[in-house]
């Protein structure tokens, strides 16, 4: 490679060229580039026999800044969509190239002034733009000349009201001043005559600027159409073309790669060389995919990994033949479409064989569509700010025909990636698939604004899916104040979920934070792999004005109790100055010892992906200061989607296949299940007054019960001599005539009927735990242990 020169003086006004080193990656740095100023543009080729053909990247300088870092570096931008980092051979050169670029942001922008100041928003299609460029370039100066003589007819209707109105009034003045009787007559005629020439041109004025306004609205929804279909196929194009570089990219580098391989097994230093090689002829696709990665606000950016880590892996998966558990399942097999669960259970003898399959229950598709009751929401909320939900009386209106328990059985829609996690052989590979679950739990919440029911103490609900799915679940709720419910769910393929969440909610007058505490659990019976981990917090935003909307955001650690693994994971809050997708949740799983393994990317209410890690770098400072690291990653794999809504799920607000037969009433469950709950049958069929009278007997209820209940813990807890007389707890509930009463630190003696409050030596936590009866009770219709809540 020669020594760079300097760009090459040209007269001013012309173009400006030369060689500069682009930053390009953190792998290769900065490279050589022919660089070529003109008319306010700046443009580089790789090499300069490209300009007659390819160019690699443009920038206006109209709208960029240019800032000068030290002697040699400079480094243009347009406010972040396109970021050049440059670097000059001197200081000199560096100068030289300073100047001209002030001299043509200058230009530019003045040319740019003058052309908004003449009207010419749109610059005129030129002769060798094409036949439809002219076609369209001829309609239009056909509509602004009719829009311009609609204007003429509408200041000749002008002059014309101008005129009969003025004389309008002067007849008006004179029939004022008459006083002959003689006269009156023919003043009246004339008053007459001038007030309908005024009304005729009125109307015709009335007539112009309707068919102008007519005009106008056509011609302004053709533009609108036709400028939303050249930004689609602008779009289309653009997607078009990455796509077709990063194909030639890719066969560029499968060719190089496989005629480096062979040599540089055998010899590190040679495949070394290679990469170093192959990476000078990269295409420039490793410029955009970096500048992209610096505005993830993660605290990594990922990157292709070289190609010999995929001819590498394949050829370890064929000798090794039998492990496909691991990289398999996402690299070297794209062409191939290897699907990872189905080359698990071959490679699983222990896999249970299929069974002679059952009828399956029909279940319900529809249920009433939410009827369109008006309520004065601030009525209501005006005096709840600050309190706990759990504890205000909320009407119906703002609910959603489904109980909290009901709600926490719905984690359990994407039940399926739990089935394939207890699949892996891998536990890192099964922590991708319990990371998923964990997001996907999040997916039904996007639309759903309606208030699930709190559930009565004591009540229940059975989700029995052992036939259609392999599954069976038990909610229980085992305390009212604070409100906690108790959740169990076991699979046959090997799998157990279970989880205790009490929630904390604020209304803060504009939004409303729910701050789910406690944790969930997921056990694996073939590994025995304990997993553990919270929930993030949830906001409604615009309770009062405007339409609502919900917000997950904050942080999730998924730690493996038995091996140490841990996946975290980073929900972004929605920002509006933000240009990352929304709802975007990054995660990296990594090993006891802290290494990466893992990339996971994607969206709490769409997708999420998974990538393996093959080499990890430490990368320049981000936006808060903080060290990045460049994750080199292999192709990501889908590892999770959310199911599409059922047809009319706006009407049925927003269910989701499985949230449709959550209430279906069923046979043989317990007298405390949410599907024979009053109060929440009524809603859902609509009879929204029926449905607030009973919640609000419910509740009544349930006080009354807790009452008594608290009774008799104090009469239980005090001796003979020093009972406390019903009255006396009416009057003080927290002491007796003898001292403190143990109401006071054991206000209720209440015990859940299905649930132990255990301490978990895994995890060191100390949550409600099945110990089983109901699935027993169920099938011997015994259900005396039960209390009477509805």
């Amino acid at each position: 490679m020669s020594e760079p020169k300097p760009p090459t003086p040209t007269p001013p006004g012309d173009m400006y060229k030369g060689w500069l080193f682009k930053w390009t990656n953190y792998i290769k740095g900065y490279q050589r580039r022919w660089f070529v100023l003109s008319n306010g543009l700046l443009s580089y080729y790789r090499t300069q026999a490209e300009m007659g053909h390819t160019c690699r990247g443009t920038i206006n300088l109209a709208t960029a800044n240019i800032a000068v870092e030290d002697s040699c570096n400079f480094v243009i931008s347009n406010g972040g969509a396109q970021t050049y980092h440059l670097k000059a051979s001197t200081e000199v050169e560096r100068q030289r190239w300073i100047t001209a670029l002030e001299l043509a942001k200058a230009k530019a922008v003045h040319m740019q002034a003058e052309s908004d100041d003449s009207g010419d928003d749109c610059p005129a299609v030129p002769p060798s733009s094409g036949q439809g460029g002219g076609c369209r370039n001829l309609e239009i100066q056909s509509t602004l000349r009719t829009l311009g003589s609609k204007v003429e007819d509408l200041n000749t209707c002008n002059d014309l009201i101008v005129k009969h109105g003025s004389a309008l009034q002067r007849s008006l003045s004179e029939l004022e001043g008459i006083r002959v009787v003689g006269d009156v007559g023919e003043k009246m005629r004339q008053v007459t005559e001038r007030a309908t020439l005024f009304r005729i041109t009125s109307n015709a004025m009335i007539n112009a600027c309707r068919d102008f306004l007519s005009l106008a609205q056509n011609h302004s929804k053709r533009w609108q159409k036709a400028l939303q279909v050249e930004r689609d196929q602008r779009i289309r194009l653009e997607e078009t073309l990455e796509q077709l570089a990063k194909q030639h990219n890719h066969l560029e580098r499968a060719f190089r790669g496989a005629t480096v391989l062979p040599s540089s097994f055998s010899n590190p230093a040679l495949a070394n060389k290679g990469a170093a090689v192959k990476g000078d002829a990269s295409d420039e696709d490793d410029d955009n995919e970096f500048f992209d990665a610096m505005e993830d606000p993660a605290g990594f950016i990922t990157v292709p990994a070289d190609p010999k880590y995929h001819s590498v892996a394949c050829l370890s998966i064929r000798r090794s033949g039998s492990n496909v558990s691991g990289l398999s399942s996402e690299i070297g097999m794209d062409d191939q479409s290897v699907n990872f669960d189905d080359q698990s259970m071959v490679s699983n003898p222990e896999s249970p064989q299929p069974l002679e399959l059952e009828p399956v229950r029909q279940r319900r598709t529809r249920i009433p569509d939410k009827p369109n009751y008006y309520l004065n929401l601030w009525s209501i909320m005006k005096n709840c700010i600050g309190k706990e939900l759990s504890k205000i009386p909320m009407p119906v209106n703002f609910n959603e025909p489904l109980s909290m328990l009901q709600r926490l059985s719905e984690d359990l829609e994407y039940y399926e990636l739990l089935d394939k996690a207890a699949k892996c052989q891998s536990s890192l590979e099964q922590m991708c698939y319990v990371a998923a679950f964990t997001v996907s739990s999040y997916s039904t919440t996007v639309h759903r604004t309606g208030k699930p029911f709190n559930p009565l103490l004591g009540e229940t609900f059975e989700l029995d899916r052992l036939k259609d799915c392999g599954y069976r679940s038990l909610c229980e709720q085992v305390s009212h104040h604070p409100p906690a419910a108790a959740h169990h769910a076991s699979s046959e393929k090997g799998w157990t979920l279970r989880q205790e969440i009490t929630l904390a909610s604020k209304f803060r007058g504009k939004y409303l934070s729910i701050m789910p505490l406690g944790s969930i659990q997921c056990l694996f019976d073939k590994s025995d792999n304990h997993y553990s981990w919270k929930k993030v917090t949830t906001t409604v935003h615009n309770i009062i004005v405007g339409k609502l909307w919900i917000d997950q955001s904050g942080e999730i650690d998924v730690v493996n109790h038995k091996t140490g693994d841990r996946c975290h994971l980073k929900f972004a809050p929605y920002s509006y100055f933000s240009r990352d997708v929304p709802r975007k949740v990054t995660g990296v799983v990594t090993d006891k010892e802290g290494k990466a393994h893992y990339v996971l990317s994607g969206t709490w209410d769409e997708k999420m992906e998974f990538s393996r890690i093959m080499q990890s770098s430490k990368g320049e400072n981000g936006t808060e200061g903080k060290q990045r690291t460049v994750y080199q990653t292999l192709k990501a794999k889908e590892i999770w989607r959310k199911n599409p809504l059922p047809e009319g799920a706006e009407n049925m607000y927003f269910f989701s296949s499985l949230a449709l037969t959550l209430n279906d009433p069923e046979e043989g469950v317990a007298p405390t299940d949410c599907r024979r709950r009053p109060d929440q049958r009524l809603m859902e069929d609509g009879r929204w007054d029926e449905a607030n009278a009973e919640k609000q007997r419910l509740e009544e209820k349930q006080r009354t019960v807790r009452r008594e209940r608290e009774r008799e813990a104090v009469k239980a807890a005090s001796s003979p001599e020093e009972a406390v007389t019903e009255d006396s707890i009416n009057d003080s509930p927290s002491k007796t005539p003898y001292g403190p009463s143990p109401l006071s630190t054991h206000p209720d003696s209440y015990q859940a009927m299905w649930f132990d409050k255990l301490d978990d030596p895994a995890s060191g936590e100390t949550l409600h735990v099945y110990k089983g009866g109901y699935w027993e009770a169920k099938e011997q219709g015994k259900w005396d242990v039960c209390p009477d809540i509805f």
